[in-house]
């Protein structure tokens, strides 16, 4: 946590540097990638540090044919994934509609199936999250931004 902070710290010196229209243009282009990112892992259906998802529950209800459509389809879509920048931050986010389902999944916590109030306990499966592959893209666009 030590190091994020000496980060933290590192960045905010070299990014006052720039004008803050050219910050925020960087900082859309970052979050931009780090949207990008995320929803190749939720298209491979892997966590941000690489390991695989729990697959879904076979049950004899689904057995009869396959799943069509892969978990989360619309949910990695950039109409629920927002990717956004101010002057000083660039944060990637689910919009407020899908966020319980979002949070459900991420942390694997029970949620209603249906509204007669029938529960399950969803299997833990980050969708967001840091990687080293994130962080080498922030390294190389900041270093890119910072050079010219």
């Amino acid at each position: 946590m030590a190091e994020l902070h000496e980060v933290d710290a590192w960045l905010n010196a070299l990014l006052a540097q720039l004008e803050p229209a050219a910050r925020k243009k960087m900082l859309r282009e970052v979050s931009r990638d780090l949207r990008r990112i995320q929803q190749a892992n939720i298209t491979a259906q892997r966590s941000p540090d690489g390991t695989a998802w729990e697959p879904r529950r076979v049950t004899p209800r689904s057995k009869k044919g396959r799943i069509r459509r892969a978990m989360f389809a619309k949910l990695r879509t950039a109409k629920y994934l927002k990717a956004q920048a101010t002057d000083d931050t660039a944060e990637v986010s689910f919009v407020p509609a899908v966020q319980r389902l979002a949070r459900v999944h991420h942390y694997g916590l029970r949620d209603r199936v249906n509204r007669r109030g029938t529960t399950a306990q969803y299997a833990e499966r980050p969708l967001l999250g840091i990687s080293s592959e994130v962080v080498n893209v922030v390294r190389e666009t900041l270093l890119r931004w910072l050079s010219e």
